[in-house]
């Protein structure tokens, strides 16, 4: 990997990408400390001083955001509203027909979803900047602050529609912003951001279970949180890297007098296939109810019975829930981005066949065989991978959004391994020896 960045600062056109890039981040950066309007930042850094930052309900949506969404800055929302709308419009893919013939349509068709998909993220951007005002104008966003009350001090309509506008606003040049390390820099831009947002939590998460720990002035806590993840970040590249591939054999055709086909090939079914997506829709649901509780202010017996088994991220009942789910979200997202019957029907059109295996129906139903088999593992992995923080860090001080565990290892290794393919990729365009040297 190093080999490569140091060959890629060595190409002229690639070093141009990898500054522009750079240049892109810091302003990111610089936009997720800038305070919106409107709010009262000595109050806000005292309730963060209060408080550990990254606990709460807010704190999966916080480490996307880079830690500005508690310090409701411009960029308080980070990325996550075009997440959101780019999963809401995949699953949408497969229910209206409208936008799967769009699919197919190739680049057209897929310049008309991503323009939906911006429309969907300004949606969501109003919806989440609204919420996260009156969340704030409350005194929710900080439940055990006393300055709480006085972040946001006016609360006029005026103040109020200015501040989601900012953060709507914020969001679209987020989006922006990825879309141009897309188009000029070194490519797969959102995820980059979504990279750095989570990077940048590392050197505050490890210095705080340094300080809370007790021995050796908590550097053997220290120690071990590192070697912990260090194994979990080696598990996590094993296990993506990890296929199951399924051999093609494609025929051979004579088109005059011309043979063409007779190539052999395979198609590459990873052991997880669904990524960290499963992880993402199971903390959303399971946020829901907490939320409910947060803004009804209820004392009844379900409230307390959410407050201490749901919302409790070190409860029995949340870990078993929350294990489950990602279980069921691992298996439903599979079912609805890969469909075995398109794949055999493709490979019958272009004369392909699975050797030992029928073309046709045989052929989807042995690919869905493989691939409920190998899901299962892949699953497994992933709520075991959620749950280390909750079970293993729990004694050093972590929570669930620890840079070492759950959604934010299995995010940085995955746009860390490839983005290296896509600079690997682009170096050999530029390196290709081919036959004669």
């Amino acid at each position: 990997m190093l080999t490569a960045f140091a060959r890629a600062f060595k190409t002229p056109d690639l070093r141009k990408k990898i500054f522009f890039t750079l240049g892109i981040i810091v302003i990111y950066r610089i936009g997720t400390h800038i305070p919106i309007p409107g709010v009262d930042y000595k109050s806000v850094q005292a309730c963060i001083d209060q408080a550990n930052a990254n606990q709460g309900l807010f704190g999966l949506v916080n480490m996307f955001s880079g830690g500005a969404l508690l310090q409701i800055t411009i960029f308080a929302l980070g990325i996550m509203p075009y997440i959101t709308a780019s999963i809401i419009l995949q699953l949408l893919t497969v229910v209206i027909p409208r936008l799967e013939a769009l699919k197919k349509e190739g680049q057209t068709g897929t310049a008309k979803i991503t323009q939906y998909t911006r429309y969907l993220t300004i949606a969501l951007a109003v919806l989440q900047g609204t919420g996260l005002v009156a969340t704030a104008r409350s005194g929710s966003l900080f439940p055990n602050c006393t300055a709480a009350a006085n972040i946001v001090p006016d609360r006029s309509i005026f103040a109020t529609i200015s501040m989601v506008i900012t953060m709507t606003a914020g969001t679209a040049v987020v989006m922006w912003l990825g879309e141009l390390i897309t188009d000029r820099g070194i490519g797969n831009g959102m995820s980059i951001l979504m990279f750095i947002s989570i990077a940048a939590t590392f050197p505050s998460a490890l210095w705080a279970i340094k300080q809370s720990g007790t021995l050796a002035d908590g550097w053997i806590e220290f120690g071990t949180v590192i070697l912990v993840g260090l194994f979990m970040v080696g598990l996590v590249v094993f296990v993506e890297q990890a296929q199951r591939r399924i051999p093609v054999q494609y025929a051979k055709r004579m088109i005059g007098r011309r043979s063409y086909g007779g190539t052999s090939t395979y198609i590459p079914l990873k052991v997880n296939q669904a990524g960290v997506i499963p992880v993402i829709f199971a903390s959303s649901l399971l946020y829901i109810p907490a939320l409910i509780v947060q803004f009804s202010n209820s004392t009844a017996g379900w409230a307390s019975w959410i407050n201490g088994n749901l919302a409790d991220t070190g409860a029995p009942v949340h870990i078993a829930i929350y294990f489950f789910l990602i279980v069921f979200f691992a298996f439903f997202y599979v079912a609805i981005s890969f469909n075995p019957e398109e794949v055999a029907d493709n490979m019958k059109k272009y004369g392909g066949f699975i050797p030992g295996i029928r073309a046709g129906r045989p052929t989807a139903e042995y690919l869905s065989y493989v691939l409920n088999r190998i899901t299962w593992p892949g699953s497994l992995y992933l709520g075991l991978i959620a749950l280390v923080p909750t079970t293993a860090l729990a004694g050093f001080g972590a929570n669930q959004n620890f840079p070492f565990g759950g959604t934010s290892i299995l995010i940085i290794v995955g746009v860390g391994l490839e983005t290296v393919k896509q600079i690997e990729s682009q170096l050999q365009q530029r390196n290709y020896e081919g036959f004669l040297r």
